[in-house]
């Protein structure tokens, strides 16, 4: 607990008498003590000088101790507040803590127990500083919120907390499921805007019709259905961080009002005539080689120039084998995983990449039958390949190698209808899940649906 002679305490107190003798008394008990006359003064103090606690009369002329109180908690960091109330206003006093004062005392006190009240309210503040430090601490120790052990990982979250101060735009790439959300996550608390909202949007989850009303909102009437004005994503992430995922899925006309925006600052809502300023850093990522796509025309040279002032590329599961193992013991906790187990995991080359190890390791969880995973608990399409030396479905040891047999074709098939085959199996093992299957085959939800249409499969 705080000692009293490095107590900063503010009295906000109108009766004279009654704030002289109080003031007088703790100041000889070792108390640094400013007194106030009124709610005006108490604000002007508070705006000059830092305390530990205010003890605050709820009856003043001019600001009363409930508006002083609000304009107290605002602070950062705040005082503890402790309210000074006469018999008849303690229902108030009491409304006054639902607010967040700690305490209050009922006019006369003993100065023992008045005492006593104010120590603790400066050990309490004194703990919550510690504790806001201690969180500092613990954000800087682990900024960007991945779990890896690979030299690429680390190289990348070094390279997180060399963009994350600067206010420029960042490109995310990497395939779907290496991370791309967790790494913007990540530059965002680790910016100055860290405190300030994050707002997110899949771009190719939208349709291109209600994109645009998405980004920068419309004014009522704009378009049938729009019954309200309703403020865009630029709009509530204002002061904050924008996060566009797959921004190649963005369309060739929409892109031109967002190269705009990225530009001046400024946007019209979607039948709007007022221009509205923004304050917000973009965030964009994909899973697209946005350099064929601006070759095939579908992706515009400016706007890739824009958002590509800082890049951060994710590797694929595949290239960093060493980190399976500590992310699927992280996904299972607390179970455990049997060693065979992690052998087999280890050796898939995961094509839906972090993304598709955590939904197997939720499944095994969830069908297995004990506190630990064995290699029975994984899915078929991992216990289909070759099973290693010493490895049994049951996750214990065997005599000589087995191999789980995969079915093959009747006979030679082209391109086309393996790709066929390799949708509609992942299809079946989400359960015609459309946007899990998409994330698992790195392709857009539009893009599989455009492929299961020319297969001639509507549901």
């Amino acid at each position: 607990m705080q000692s009293s002679d490095t107590i900063k305490l503010l009295i906000a107190e109108d009766e004279a008498k009654l704030r002289s003798v109080v003031s007088r008394e703790l100041a000889r008990r070792g108390y640094q003590v400013t007194v106030a006359e009124d709610g005006t003064q108490a604000v002007a103090s508070l705006e000059k000088q830092d305390f530990d606690v205010l003890l605050l009369d709820v009856r003043m002329p001019g600001l009363d101790g409930l508006e002083v109180l609000a304009r107290a908690r605002d602070l950062q960091p705040p005082p503890e507040v402790v309210m000074l109330t006469g018999n008849a206003t303690v229902d108030i006093a009491v409304d006054a803590m639902k607010l967040g004062a700690c305490d209050f005392v009922t006019k006369p006190c003993p100065l023992e127990a008045l005492d006593q009240i104010l120590r603790k309210a400066a050990g309490q503040r004194s703990l919550r500083k510690e504790n806001a430090a201690m969180k500092r601490r613990l954000d800087r120790a682990s900024p960007s919120g991945f779990i890896a052990r690979s030299e690429s990982m680390r190289r990348v979250e070094a390279l997180i907390a060399r963009v994350a101060p600067s206010d420029g735009t960042v490109l995310i790439v990497g395939e779907s499921g290496t991370g791309k959300e967790v790494a913007a996550h990540a530059i965002h608390a680790a910016s100055p805007r860290g405190k300030a909202p994050f707002v997110d949007i899949n771009c190719g989850a939208i349709a291109e019709s209600l994109l645009e009303s998405e980004l920068f909102g419309h004014e009522k009437g704009a378009f049938t259905g729009a019954d309200n004005a309703r403020p865009g994503l630029f709009e509530m992430a204002n002061g904050g961080t924008l996060f566009l995922d797959e921004i190649g899925e963005i369309p060739v006309g929409l892109q031109v009002k967002l190269l705009r925006v990225l530009e001046t600052k400024t946007f019209y809502r979607v039948g709007g005539r007022r221009r509205t300023e923004i304050d917000v850093r973009v965030i964009a990522a994909t899973n697209r080689d946005l350099s064929v796509e601006i070759e095939k025309g579908r992706f515009r040279n400016d706007l890739y120039f824009r958002i590509n002032a800082l890049e951060v590329a994710l590797p694929a599961l595949r290239d960093r084998p060493e980190d399976v193992s500590v992310l699927a013991s992280h996904f299972a906790s607390p179970a455990t995983i049997a060693p065979d187990a992690l052998t087999l995991l280890a050796g898939y080359r995961w094509p839906g990449n972090v993304r598709e190890l955590k939904n197997v390791i939720e499944r095994a969880r969830l069908i297995g039958q004990g506190d630990t995973i064995v290699v029975a608990d994984l899915p078929d399409d991992l216990r289909g390949r070759p099973v290693p030396p010493g490895v049994t479905e049951a996750g214990g040891s065997a005599t000589a190698s087995a191999v789980v047999p995969v079915p093959a074709p009747a006979g030679a098939v082209g391109l086309k209808e393996l790709e066929k085959q390799q949708i509609l199996a992942i299809l079946e093992q989400v359960r015609w899940h459309r946007g899990r299957a998409a994330e698992l085959l790195g392709i857009s939800p539009k893009t599989l649906y455009r492929k299961l249409r020319s297969y001639g499969i509507s549901e």
